[in-house]
């Protein structure tokens, strides 16, 4: 395997456990449409009376997106090469987002099944773990089921993924204008942090709606099942409004309903915590990739250099 491969691994797996706790107050919040979800991520920060909770649906994820952002990192890397290639360009920022966007949208046949696992373990109340909910998934509606809201999750990764290298690339470079001086590990360090942070939230900014949108779809209970929280639990799903039916919605129709429910807002309920979730995991995630990079000899210097040669 390549070193952006398991570069692309590692740091995936490890943002996944930084990120989690937050990550489960999001998706609450997003589908949510109670009175409690309402009143923001403090009513959903009561849930973590165990250590278990701060893991619930880490283990698709752990897998899933460890794969995922091994695969968005080689697709990426190569998709730019071969963008300057064809053009017979430079590397520039324009590059770089459509190489993201190209990235990103490799990544949806281990994006969408890993979305909707995580996103049914985070809202089921009892807790179930990931293997369960993938099983009576396969059961009760095929493979097909694991890729249920697919074209949302493509769309969502395509054009946030873009965004997400553009955000970093345009950050190293306004960082190294300004911080003028020798390189030291501080700097860097520094650069990379900042970069990966900022590149999270813009990415975040740039798709939230429709991540809100994906939640909610792949979060539909199917056919006459019961909502995945139930009326004990902190929160109900936003479907439990849904009249009887064993279709269940499309994105459109969903966004529809969501706005009916309440108007634009709805469509950034979680952004705050999603963003703060945003900086902490990129600006690891970003730090431990370039690290594994540097470490096995394809560092950002030498990429650049064997760019130049």
């Amino acid at each position: 395997m390549s070193a952006d491969f398991w570069a692309g691994y590692v740091s995936g797996a490890i943002g996944i456990l930084i990120g989690n706790p937050l990550d489960l107050i999001k998706v609450r919040l997003q589908a949510s449409t109670d009175n409690i979800a309402l009143q923001g991520a403090s009513s959903y920060a009561r849930q973590f009376q165990s250590t278990s909770s701060l893991v619930t649906g880490t283990a698709a994820p752990i897998l899933g997106y460890g794969a995922l952002n091994a695969l968005l990192f080689v697709s990426y890397n190569r998709a730019e090469a071969a963008l300057n290639n064809a053009f017979s360009v430079q590397r520039n920022l324009w590059s770089t987002w459509a190489a993201g966007a190209a990235g990103g949208l490799a990544t949806w046949v281990v994006s969408t099944p890993t979305e909707l696992i995580k996103c049914r373990a985070q809202m089921a109340s009892p807790p179930r773990s990931s293997w369960s909910i993938t099983k009576k998934t396969l059961r009760t509606e095929g493979v097909r089921g694991l890729y249920f809201g697919g074209a949302v999750t493509a769309l969502r990764d395509s054009v946030g993924y873009g965004f997400y290298f553009w955000t970093y690339e345009l950050c190293n470079s306004w960082v190294d204008t300004y911080i003028q001086g020798d390189a030291s590990f501080a700097k860097d360090a520094s650069k990379v942090l900042l970069s990966g942070g900022l590149a999270g939230v813009a990415t975040w900014a740039s798709i939230f709606p429709l991540d809100v949108i994906k939640t909610r779809v792949q979060t539909q209970p199917f056919a006459a099942q019961t909502p995945l929280i139930d009326s004990t639990g902190l929160a109900s799903s936003s479907q439990t409004q849904l009249p009887p039916s064993d279709r269940r919605l499309g994105a459109i129709q969903v966004a529809k309903l969501a706005y009916q429910e309440g108007g634009m807002g709805v469509f950034f309920r979680g952004l705050t915590i999603c963003s703060i979730r945003a900086f902490m995991v990129n600006a690891v995630q970003w730090a431990v990739y370039e690290w594994m990079m540097h470490e096995l000899g394809h560092g950002r210097k030498q990429r650049n250099q064997s760019t130049i040669d």
